[in-house]
């Protein structure tokens, strides 16, 4: 037996048609400013009011690459640069009341001053870096004025075994990166130094900053724009 047919104005018709017009459900990250899908890997911009990042697709990322624009995001860059020995000496990161051997610096431009980051349980935690104590680290090293204000950042871990020497590694990141950092650290951070979950995953992050990392320049030099650090 045929099942009836339905009238089109009918309550059964009205639900079919839209049930069959009904758009797919979204799937996935999306670029936060078009909307578009974006894969796993995928570029960011920050916005600069509120330090926020914003997932984007690859046409939106490319409006944001100009560093002298003045426009309220930027487009976070995919250098990764190493530096040799460490920009801190001990008295420099005691200065810094830092109680864990690691630390993201940068230049807030909306503040107009430089700060530290420190992972912890709660995520990071600010911690000001005076003034005359950035130009006193760029004076000693010329060529760490290359990082670039609010989307780079000077990721500096100092491990246990570093004594008086005080830091033993310094990368320039991508400032998304030391976010990626933090959020592993803040899943896993146990007790007052991180535990051993969090230095295996310490560990783990650097290795594979170590295999992207160029060496930096000594000299300093103009940095060049974002679009042109992609190989």
């Amino acid at each position: 037996m045929t099942a009836p047919a339905r009238r089109a104005g009918s309550p059964a018709a009205t639900l079919l048609r839209l049930s069959r017009n009904r758009p797919a459900p979204v799937t996935g990250e999306r670029c936060e400013m078009c909307a578009v899908p974006v894969g796993a890997e995928h570029q960011h911009v920050v916005a600069l009011e509120n330090r926020s990042l914003l997932c984007s697709c690859r046409a939106c990322w490319l409006l944001f690459t100009d560093d002298g624009a003045r426009l309220r995001y930027r487009a976070v860059p995919e250098r990764y640069l190493t530096f040799d020995g460490p920009p801190l000496d001990a008295r420099a990161w005691d200065e810094l009341e830092i109680p864990v051997g690691l630390a993201f610096l940068f230049r807030n431009s909306a503040q107009e001053r430089v700060v530290a980051f420190y992972p912890g349980p709660a995520g990071a935690t600010e911690s000001e870096l005076p003034l005359a104590a950035w130009t006193a680290l760029l004076t000693a090293r010329p060529e760490l004025a290359t990082v670039r204000p609010d989307v780079e950042a000077l990721l500096v871990r100092r491990t246990a075994d570093g004594g008086g020497a005080g830091a033993a590694s310094c990368h320039l990141v991508p400032i998304d990166a030391c976010y990626e950092l933090v959020g592993r650290l803040r899943a896993v951070w146990r007790g007052f130094d991180g535990g051993q979950e969090a230095h295996a995953a310490m560990d783990s992050f650097f290795a594979r900053i170590d295999a992207r990392a160029r060496p930096a320049d000594a000299r300093p030099a103009t940095a060049p724009t974002a679009a042109e650090d992609v190989s």
